[in-house]
Protein backbone atom coordinates (compact mmCIF):
# COMPACT_ATOMS: atom_id res chain seq x y z
CA UNK A 1 0.00 0.00 0.00
CA UNK A 2 2.61 2.28 0.91
CA UNK A 3 4.75 1.69 -2.30
CA UNK A 4 0.95 2.01 -3.95
CA UNK A 5 0.69 5.14 -2.62
CA UNK A 6 4.55 6.58 -3.49
CA UNK A 7 3.52 6.07 -6.87
CA UNK A 8 0.16 8.01 -6.93
CA UNK A 9 1.94 10.51 -5.57
CA UNK A 10 4.58 10.60 -8.08
CA UNK A 11 2.16 10.72 -11.20
CA UNK A 12 0.46 13.45 -9.58
CA UNK A 13 3.46 15.43 -9.06
CA UNK A 14 4.57 15.11 -13.10
CA UNK A 15 1.63 16.09 -14.46
CA UNK A 16 1.01 18.92 -12.04
CA UNK A 17 4.65 19.92 -13.51
CA UNK A 18 3.38 18.83 -17.24
CA UNK A 19 0.30 21.34 -16.80
CA UNK A 20 2.82 24.10 -15.35
CA UNK A 21 5.10 23.40 -18.26
CA UNK A 22 2.97 23.79 -20.92
CA UNK A 23 1.53 26.87 -19.18
CA UNK A 24 4.59 28.31 -18.85
CA UNK A 25 5.29 27.91 -22.60
CA UNK A 26 2.29 29.62 -24.00
CA UNK A 27 2.55 32.22 -21.36
CA UNK A 28 6.58 33.01 -23.24
CA UNK A 29 5.02 32.48 -26.80
CA UNK A 30 2.24 35.18 -25.97
CA UNK A 31 5.03 37.35 -24.21
CA UNK A 32 7.33 37.05 -27.30
CA UNK A 33 4.40 37.65 -29.60
CA UNK A 34 3.06 40.47 -27.44
CA UNK A 35 6.75 41.98 -27.59
CA UNK A 36 6.90 41.36 -31.19
CA UNK A 37 4.17 43.46 -32.27
CA UNK A 38 4.34 46.23 -30.32
CA UNK A 39 8.02 46.62 -31.87
CA UNK A 40 6.61 46.25 -35.45
CA UNK A 41 4.07 48.97 -34.38
CA UNK A 42 6.77 51.39 -32.90
CA UNK A 43 8.62 50.29 -36.77
CA UNK A 44 5.12 51.65 -38.68
CA UNK A 45 5.14 54.37 -36.20
CA UNK A 46 8.76 54.95 -37.77
CA UNK A 47 7.31 54.71 -41.48
CA UNK A 48 4.97 56.69 -40.34
CA UNK A 49 7.15 59.85 -40.19
CA UNK A 50 8.96 59.16 -42.83
CA UNK A 51 6.50 59.43 -44.97
CA UNK A 52 5.44 62.89 -43.16
CA UNK A 53 8.96 64.26 -43.56
CA UNK A 54 8.03 63.13 -47.51
CA UNK A 55 5.58 65.24 -47.72
CA UNK A 56 6.78 68.39 -45.88
CA UNK A 57 9.76 68.42 -48.51
CA UNK A 58 6.94 68.11 -51.49
CA UNK A 59 5.06 70.88 -49.55
CA UNK A 60 9.13 73.14 -49.33
CA UNK A 61 9.45 72.43 -53.15
CA UNK A 62 6.35 73.40 -53.90
CA UNK A 63 6.83 76.72 -52.24
CA UNK A 64 10.42 77.12 -53.99
CA UNK A 65 8.88 77.04 -57.11
CA UNK A 66 5.49 79.30 -56.46
CA UNK A 67 3.34 76.14 -57.69
CA UNK A 68 1.27 74.76 -54.35
CA UNK A 69 -0.21 71.38 -56.45
CA UNK A 70 -0.13 68.21 -55.90
CA UNK A 71 -0.19 65.84 -58.94
CA UNK A 72 0.29 62.19 -60.10
CA UNK A 73 4.30 62.89 -61.80
CA UNK A 74 5.37 63.20 -58.15
CA UNK A 75 7.87 60.31 -56.61
CA UNK A 76 5.54 59.87 -53.66
CA UNK A 77 2.20 59.27 -55.67
CA UNK A 78 4.13 57.08 -58.03
CA UNK A 79 5.95 54.76 -55.73
CA UNK A 80 6.14 53.16 -52.72
CA UNK A 81 8.99 53.02 -50.53
CA UNK A 82 11.01 50.26 -49.50
CA UNK A 83 13.43 50.68 -46.13
CA UNK A 84 15.83 48.08 -45.24
CA UNK A 85 15.48 46.70 -41.16
CA UNK A 86 18.40 45.07 -39.29
CA UNK A 87 18.19 41.39 -39.31
CA UNK A 88 16.43 41.36 -42.69
CA UNK A 89 13.26 42.74 -42.16
CA UNK A 90 11.92 45.58 -44.64
CA UNK A 91 9.32 48.51 -44.28
CA UNK A 92 7.25 49.44 -47.34
CA UNK A 93 5.43 52.90 -47.09
CA UNK A 94 2.89 54.52 -49.73
CA UNK A 95 1.47 57.49 -49.82
CA UNK A 96 -2.21 57.50 -51.25
CA UNK A 97 -3.76 61.07 -51.88
CA UNK A 98 -7.37 61.53 -50.68
CA UNK A 99 -8.33 64.63 -51.86
CA UNK A 100 -8.93 63.71 -55.45
CA UNK A 101 -11.97 61.99 -54.13
CA UNK A 102 -15.69 62.79 -53.24
CA UNK A 103 -15.87 63.59 -49.45
CA UNK A 104 -18.98 62.14 -48.15
CA UNK A 105 -19.48 64.01 -45.46
CA UNK A 106 -19.36 67.09 -48.10
CA UNK A 107 -23.26 65.87 -48.67
CA UNK A 108 -24.45 67.53 -45.11
CA UNK A 109 -23.09 70.35 -43.96
CA UNK A 110 -22.35 70.59 -40.17
CA UNK A 111 -26.04 72.71 -40.21
CA UNK A 112 -27.77 69.82 -41.28
CA UNK A 113 -28.49 71.15 -44.79
CA UNK A 114 -27.62 69.32 -47.98
CA UNK A 115 -24.94 69.92 -50.25
CA UNK A 116 -26.67 69.93 -53.57
CA UNK A 117 -23.39 69.84 -56.08
CA UNK A 118 -22.23 67.10 -53.68
CA UNK A 119 -25.54 64.95 -54.11
CA UNK A 120 -24.93 65.32 -57.65
CA UNK A 121 -21.49 64.61 -57.94
CA UNK A 122 -22.41 61.93 -56.30
CA UNK A 123 -25.29 60.80 -57.97
CA UNK A 124 -23.42 61.19 -61.13
CA UNK A 125 -20.37 58.97 -59.92
CA UNK A 126 -22.79 56.15 -59.04
CA UNK A 127 -24.22 56.03 -62.28
CA UNK A 128 -20.55 56.07 -64.08
CA UNK A 129 -19.80 53.24 -61.99
CA UNK A 130 -22.78 51.06 -62.96
CA UNK A 131 -24.44 51.14 -59.14
CA UNK A 132 -27.83 50.88 -59.14
CA UNK A 133 -28.56 49.30 -56.11
CA UNK A 134 -27.62 52.37 -54.06
CA UNK A 135 -29.07 55.62 -53.71
CA UNK A 136 -27.26 58.83 -52.84
CA UNK A 137 -30.22 59.76 -50.36
CA UNK A 138 -29.26 56.92 -48.28
CA UNK A 139 -25.90 58.32 -47.50
CA UNK A 140 -27.78 61.74 -47.05
CA UNK A 141 -30.11 59.56 -44.62
CA UNK A 142 -26.63 58.06 -42.81
CA UNK A 143 -25.37 61.57 -41.84
CA UNK A 144 -28.15 63.81 -41.56
CA UNK A 145 -29.61 63.84 -37.50
CA UNK A 146 -33.10 63.35 -38.28
CA UNK A 147 -34.36 60.26 -38.54
CA UNK A 148 -37.46 60.82 -41.46
CA UNK A 149 -36.14 59.07 -44.66
CA UNK A 150 -34.92 62.04 -47.35
CA UNK A 151 -37.17 60.03 -50.17
CA UNK A 152 -38.59 56.96 -51.05
CA UNK A 153 -35.09 56.08 -52.06
CA UNK A 154 -33.67 56.81 -48.30
CA UNK A 155 -33.11 54.80 -45.57
CA UNK A 156 -33.24 55.58 -41.72
CA UNK A 157 -33.76 53.01 -38.63
CA UNK A 158 -36.80 51.72 -40.29
CA UNK A 159 -34.66 49.66 -42.16
CA UNK A 160 -31.92 49.10 -40.66
CA UNK A 161 -33.32 47.77 -37.84
CA UNK A 162 -35.40 44.90 -39.78
CA UNK A 163 -31.67 43.22 -40.81
CA UNK A 164 -30.00 40.76 -38.55
CA UNK A 165 -28.60 41.94 -36.93
CA UNK A 166 -30.23 44.86 -36.62
CA UNK A 167 -28.59 48.39 -36.33
CA UNK A 168 -29.30 51.98 -36.38
CA UNK A 169 -28.24 55.26 -38.99
CA UNK A 170 -25.14 56.61 -37.60
CA UNK A 171 -26.25 60.24 -37.77
CA UNK A 172 -23.45 61.90 -37.79
CA UNK A 173 -20.47 62.19 -40.63
CA UNK A 174 -18.77 59.26 -41.66
CA UNK A 175 -15.67 58.35 -38.98
CA UNK A 176 -14.66 55.26 -42.21
CA UNK A 177 -15.14 54.46 -46.03
CA UNK A 178 -15.89 51.04 -44.52
CA UNK A 179 -19.46 52.40 -43.12
CA UNK A 180 -20.82 52.31 -46.31
CA UNK A 181 -21.10 48.56 -46.17
CA UNK A 182 -23.97 49.43 -44.11
CA UNK A 183 -26.01 51.37 -46.25
CA UNK A 184 -29.04 50.15 -47.45
CA UNK A 185 -28.66 47.89 -50.85
CA UNK A 186 -25.15 48.33 -50.73
CA UNK A 187 -22.86 45.22 -51.91
CA UNK A 188 -19.58 43.99 -51.52
CA UNK A 189 -19.32 44.71 -55.41
CA UNK A 190 -20.26 48.08 -55.30
CA UNK A 191 -18.52 48.75 -52.37
CA UNK A 192 -15.46 47.53 -53.97
CA UNK A 193 -16.49 49.86 -57.17
CA UNK A 194 -17.27 53.09 -54.84
CA UNK A 195 -14.48 52.79 -52.33
CA UNK A 196 -11.26 54.23 -54.50
CA UNK A 197 -13.24 56.98 -55.07
CA UNK A 198 -14.86 58.62 -52.30
CA UNK A 199 -13.36 59.45 -49.02
CA UNK A 200 -14.60 60.41 -45.12
CA UNK A 201 -12.69 63.23 -44.40
CA UNK A 202 -13.31 64.90 -40.87
CA UNK A 203 -14.06 67.57 -42.57
CA UNK A 204 -15.78 69.65 -44.54
CA UNK A 205 -15.20 72.13 -48.19
CA UNK A 206 -11.73 71.28 -48.78
CA UNK A 207 -12.98 70.28 -52.68
CA UNK A 208 -11.56 67.71 -54.95
CA UNK A 209 -7.71 67.63 -56.38
CA UNK A 210 -8.59 67.79 -60.09
CA UNK A 211 -4.82 66.80 -60.41
CA UNK A 212 -5.63 63.74 -57.93
CA UNK A 213 -9.27 62.55 -59.28
CA UNK A 214 -9.78 59.61 -61.47
CA UNK A 215 -11.14 60.15 -64.35
CA UNK A 216 -14.62 58.37 -62.97
CA UNK A 217 -14.57 61.49 -60.60
CA UNK A 218 -14.14 63.77 -63.36
CA UNK A 219 -17.14 62.74 -65.42
CA UNK A 220 -19.04 63.25 -62.01
CA UNK A 221 -18.63 66.72 -62.61
CA UNK A 222 -20.95 67.19 -65.29
CA UNK A 223 -23.31 64.86 -66.34
CA UNK A 224 -22.20 65.37 -70.56
CA UNK A 225 -18.29 64.27 -69.76
CA UNK A 226 -17.95 61.37 -71.66
CA UNK A 227 -15.13 58.56 -70.99
CA UNK A 228 -13.12 59.55 -73.72
CA UNK A 229 -12.80 63.45 -71.98
CA UNK A 230 -12.25 62.22 -69.15
CA UNK A 231 -9.28 60.20 -70.13
CA UNK A 232 -8.18 62.63 -72.40
CA UNK A 233 -8.01 65.03 -69.16
CA UNK A 234 -6.15 62.78 -67.15
CA UNK A 235 -3.52 62.48 -70.10
CA UNK A 236 -3.31 65.99 -70.30
CA UNK A 237 -2.04 66.56 -66.48
CA UNK A 238 0.44 63.78 -66.84
CA UNK A 239 2.51 65.99 -69.39
CA UNK A 240 1.22 69.39 -66.93
CA UNK A 241 -0.30 69.77 -63.66
CA UNK A 242 -3.42 72.58 -63.64
CA UNK A 243 -1.79 75.44 -61.45
CA UNK A 244 -5.33 76.79 -60.87
CA UNK A 245 -8.97 75.48 -60.82
CA UNK A 246 -9.50 77.91 -63.94
CA UNK A 247 -6.92 76.10 -66.05
CA UNK A 248 -9.02 73.18 -65.36
CA UNK A 249 -12.81 74.32 -65.96
CA UNK A 250 -10.76 76.07 -69.07
CA UNK A 251 -9.71 72.99 -70.76
CA UNK A 252 -11.46 72.32 -74.21
CA UNK A 253 -12.81 69.19 -73.13
CA UNK A 254 -14.96 71.23 -71.18
CA UNK A 255 -16.13 73.40 -73.53
CA UNK A 256 -19.75 74.71 -73.58
CA UNK A 257 -20.94 73.08 -70.10
CA UNK A 258 -20.39 75.77 -68.12
CA UNK A 259 -18.19 74.05 -65.80
CA UNK A 260 -18.12 75.74 -62.40
CA UNK A 261 -15.04 75.77 -59.88
CA UNK A 262 -16.76 75.23 -57.08
CA UNK A 263 -15.49 72.42 -54.60
CA UNK A 264 -12.51 72.11 -56.69
CA UNK A 265 -9.03 72.42 -56.01
CA UNK A 266 -5.61 71.65 -57.06
CA UNK A 267 -3.84 70.61 -54.16
CA UNK A 268 -4.15 68.24 -51.01
CA UNK A 269 -4.29 67.98 -47.59
CA UNK A 270 -5.41 64.53 -46.30
CA UNK A 271 -3.32 61.23 -46.87
CA UNK A 272 -3.54 57.49 -46.35
CA UNK A 273 0.11 56.67 -45.05
CA UNK A 274 0.06 52.90 -45.80
CA UNK A 275 3.13 50.91 -44.09
CA UNK A 276 3.51 47.37 -44.02
CA UNK A 277 6.46 46.24 -41.72
CA UNK A 278 7.62 42.27 -42.30
CA UNK A 279 10.31 41.64 -39.44
CA UNK A 280 11.79 38.85 -37.41
CA UNK A 281 9.30 36.50 -39.02
CA UNK A 282 5.90 38.58 -38.38
CA UNK A 283 4.02 41.29 -40.29
CA UNK A 284 2.45 44.38 -38.85
CA UNK A 285 0.21 46.74 -41.04
CA UNK A 286 -0.98 50.40 -40.52
CA UNK A 287 -2.81 52.73 -42.23
CA UNK A 288 -2.54 56.56 -40.92
CA UNK A 289 -4.60 58.85 -42.21
CA UNK A 290 -2.71 62.24 -42.30
CA UNK A 291 -3.59 65.99 -42.84
CA UNK A 292 -1.38 68.38 -43.97
CA UNK A 293 -2.49 72.23 -43.78
CA UNK A 294 -0.46 75.04 -46.57
CA UNK A 295 1.42 75.79 -43.73
CA UNK A 296 3.22 72.60 -43.10
CA UNK A 297 1.06 71.58 -39.67
CA UNK A 298 1.18 67.49 -39.75
CA UNK A 299 -1.80 66.13 -37.51
CA UNK A 300 -2.60 62.15 -37.68
CA UNK A 301 -6.42 62.02 -37.56
CA UNK A 302 -6.83 57.88 -37.09
CA UNK A 303 -4.75 54.92 -37.00
CA UNK A 304 -6.16 51.72 -38.06
CA UNK A 305 -3.99 48.26 -38.05
CA UNK A 306 -6.53 46.23 -39.68
CA UNK A 307 -6.20 46.75 -43.07
CA UNK A 308 -4.15 44.33 -45.30
CA UNK A 309 -2.82 44.26 -49.12
CA UNK A 310 -3.13 48.03 -49.54
CA UNK A 311 0.92 48.39 -51.12
CA UNK A 312 0.18 48.52 -54.34
CA UNK A 313 2.24 50.76 -56.01
CA UNK A 314 5.77 50.18 -57.57
CA UNK A 315 8.42 50.10 -55.00
CA UNK A 316 11.13 51.93 -54.78
CA UNK A 317 14.29 51.46 -52.97
CA UNK A 318 15.37 54.07 -50.13
CA UNK A 319 19.10 53.22 -48.34
CA UNK A 320 20.05 53.72 -45.31
CA UNK A 321 22.04 56.32 -45.52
Amino acid sequence: MALIMVLLSMALIVMMIAGMMQQQSVRVFRAGHFLAQNQGYSIALGAESFAKQILFQDLESDREDNEPVDSPDELWWKHSAVLPLDDGGVAEVQIDDLSGRINLNDLVSPTGAIDQTTRDRLMRLLMVLGITDVHVDALIDWIDPDEEPLSAYGAEDGQYLMKEPPYRAANQPFASVTELRLIEGMTEEAYRLLRPHVAALPVSGTGINVNMASTAVIRSLHQQISEAQAKAVAERREEEPFLTTRDFTALPEFAGLGLKPRGLNVSSEFFDVVSRITWNGREVNLVSTMYRSRDGEFAVVRRDTGQKHRITKEPYGVSEE
